[in-house]
């Protein structure tokens, strides 16, 4: 296995874990408890 493909893997693998990192950054940020929304369907209440 050469240097470039190393890179590459390692690369990658960093990419992964940064995506990973900042989905779960989201999912983490949402607030707990009911959401409410009004819209053209009418009301939508949903548990979080």
């Amino acid at each position: 296995m050469n240097r470039n493909a190393l890179y590459m893997i390692i690369g990658a693998l960093v990419v992964v874990v940064a995506g990973f990192s900042y989905y779960a950054y989201q999912e983490e940020k949402k607030p707990d408890g009911v959401e409410i929304q009004i819209g053209k369907d009418g009301l939508s209440v949903q548990e979080n």
